[in-house]
């Protein structure tokens, strides 16, 4: 999947939390300042392109709803940031982040405590 851009990232969180939403639905949940109708539509239209919204026309209007969920677009994006920045390791990632002490030692402890519990595939 293509990436997004921050703008196109925001109006698809509009729609994860509005579910199938019109143009000004979603205008309405993005944060101040807010972009003018015209190009949060545009911007629409290009997550339509890149299949990660649908549209369906409804008189002279289309409703957008999202095709990829919250969850698969949080994981797809994390594939992509460590095969692309860590060598496709998600040890590197971690040890990425105890370097720049964004994770204690408690909080690698209580990973280690959720590694160990998920159950055998």
């Amino acid at each position: 999947m293509e990436r997004l851009t921050q703008p196109e990232e925001d109006a698809l969180r509009a729609l994860w939390h509005t579910g199938p939403a019109f143009v000004k639905e979603v205008l309405e949940q993005l944060p101040a300042p807010r972009p003018p109708y015209t190009t949060l539509a545009s911007t629409l239209r290009n997550l339509e392109r890149k299949l990660y919204i649908g549209a369906e026309k409804l008189g002279n209007s289309f409703r957008y709803s999202a095709l990829v969920s919250a969850e698969d677009y949080q994981r797809r994006s994390l594939g992509a940031l460590v095969r692309e920045h860590f060598r496709d390791s998600y040890k590197e990632l971690v040890s990425f982040f105890a370097k720049e002490e964004k994770v204690s030692a408690a909080d690698l402890q209580e990973i280690i405590r959720l590694i160990e519990q998920q159950k055998p595939e």
